[in-house]
């Protein structure tokens, strides 16, 4: 069905058949259309999906700040506590492949609204059972249940993906991101600030923060956001988007990016206790930084690669994140807590940046594949949003999955060597291979006027030679 108007299609065909937040007609390529009508609907929509995927992410990484609480009285000891970190990590690594899809089976807006009302259970579920004496099966099935946060991030991607013309996706998806991304910090800094205050013996005053703030989160999703009906539960573009294999070296590549940001931002404090002695306070004043700045970066990170293409920016990342690496390695050998730190916070940055830039090249891969198989305007635009918006859950996943990575290989350095010296050297040749696979893929014998077959070069044309075009994030 078809309206004049985004608006109008939802107050009128659309409620009759669906609802009345439902669009039903959705060109956000039309510029008459995006003018007037498509802009205000999808910043809108925006606003509300970063605080729906904030809190998300806030309540994801609970427990890296709970294990700051857990003192020797909880009997837990620091493998034990990497464990209960990794059990989250997964679960929303996991979460993240339905998740994806449930936007297009139930509505961006009605999915919000039960992906933020589903938080209750690890909140409250933690604010029970918090105590000394509770049983590690007991504190690991709660840990699991908060994974579900982290399936937020990919509805909330694929949701504002739709919304949004490709020239100004970098910026849009960074924005989303890197405010789901600071949850992580604010979370940090309220636990430091319950713990500076309370002190360590009272997890619960955290967790009474966010009970509220979950509620807030599905009630304004469902009193403000929109559905849009034209993206439909399509099962062809899953499998499609699965056998496409840019959809898995996306996935490597933000693999070392969010998953370098997220396994960080887990395992960042209960490192600083583990090797360099410090107590839940010193940790938790320090942890917060890194993913703080990593954050705010990410929407740069994504505007970097609107103007100077995706690839370029993410290889330069790379090989940045490797020199902050070897600082790290240098800090853990000498034992210098201020160079470590500020290694690590350099890794976050960077991440940050990464995490934009990757994100961004995934609708321009898909883009220019859609144009190289003969589709040209809306028909190229509407198959990108199709693919691309299909393999950002399958990438979003695996790249979670690289937090799961990080935590792991904490966990096996400090049992058999006793630091972290071995994860930062394993973490350090996977940025080289990253490094490898972005120039080999995407950056490799390209030039502007006869870009690779994956979008890997803005394209340029002869009357506007000096300007990348809006596929300029790879």
């Amino acid at each position: 069905m078809t309206a004049p108007s985004a608006e109008s299609g939802a107050r009128r065909g659309g409620r009759a058949r669906r609802g009345r937040r439902w669009i039903e007609r959705w060109e956000p390529e039309d510029e008459t259309f995006w003018r007037e009508r498509g802009s205000r609907i999808a910043h809108r929509n925006l606003l509300l999906s970063v605080f729906s995927e904030h809190v998300g992410f806030s309540v994801w990484t609970l427990w890296p700040v709970l294990v700051l609480f857990m003192g020797p009285e909880y009997g837990v000891d620091p493998a034990g506590k990497f464990l209960l970190i990794s059990a989250a990590t997964l679960t929303g690594a996991v979460a993240r492949v339905p998740y994806t899809f449930a936007v297009a089976r139930f509505g961006g807006r009605n999915w919000t609204v039960v992906s933020a009302a589903v938080l209750l259970v690890p909140t409250v579920a933690a604010w029970v059972v918090m105590e000394p004496g509770t049983s590690y099966a007991t504190f690991m099935a709660v840990a699991l249940c908060t994974g579900l946060g982290g399936g937020n991030f990919a509805s909330s991607m694929t949701n504002v993906n739709s919304f949004f013309p490709l020239s100004r996706k970098g910026w849009a998806l960074g924005v989303n991101a890197g405010g789901g991304n600071i949850g992580v910090p604010v979370v940090q800094l309220a636990g430091l600030a319950v713990i500076g205050t309370a002190g360590a013996g009272h997890p619960r005053v955290l967790l009474g923060l966010y009970i509220p703030l979950v509620v807030l989160a599905a009630v304004c999703s469902a009193r403000w956001m929109d559905n849009l009906a034209p993206v439909r539960n399509d099962t062809g573009a899953a499998g499609a988007a699965a056998r496409d294999p840019h959809t898995w070296i996306m996935s490597l590549l933000y693999v070392g990016t969010f998953g370098s940001f997220i396994g960080y931002g887990f395992a960042f404090g209960l490192v600083l206790q583990t090797q360099f002695a410090r107590t839940p306070l010193e940790a938790a004043s320090l942890t917060f930084l890194g993913p703080l700045l990593g954050s705010l970066v990410r929407p740069v990170g994504g505007r970097l690669a609107d103007v100077y293409g995706g690839a370029r920016i993410t290889l330069w990342t790379f090989a940045a994140m490797g020199g902050a690496t070897l600082l790290v390695v240098a800090a853990s050998r000498g034992g210098s807590l201020p160079l470590f730190v500020s290694g690590f916070v350099a890794l976050f940055l960077l991440s940050g940046i990464g995490n934009g830039s990757t994100y961004r090249m995934i609708p321009a891969v898909f883009q220019r594949r859609a144009e190289a198989g003969g589709l040209r305007g809306e028909a190229a635009a509407s198959s990108a949003r199709r693919l691309s918006g299909a393999s950002m859950g399958l990438i979003g996943a695996v790249g979670a999955l690289g937090g799961l990575g990080v935590n792991v290989a904490f966990r096996q350095s400090f049992e058999t060597v006793g630091s972290g010296t071995a994860a930062y050297l394993t973490f350090l040749a996977f940025y080289g291979l990253c490094c490898a696979v972005t120039w080999a893929v995407y950056l490799r014998g390209a030039a502007p006027s006869a870009p690779r077959p994956g979008g890997t070069e803005p394209s340029r044309d002869a009357r506007n030679a000096d300007r990348p075009s809006a596929h300029a994030g790879v």
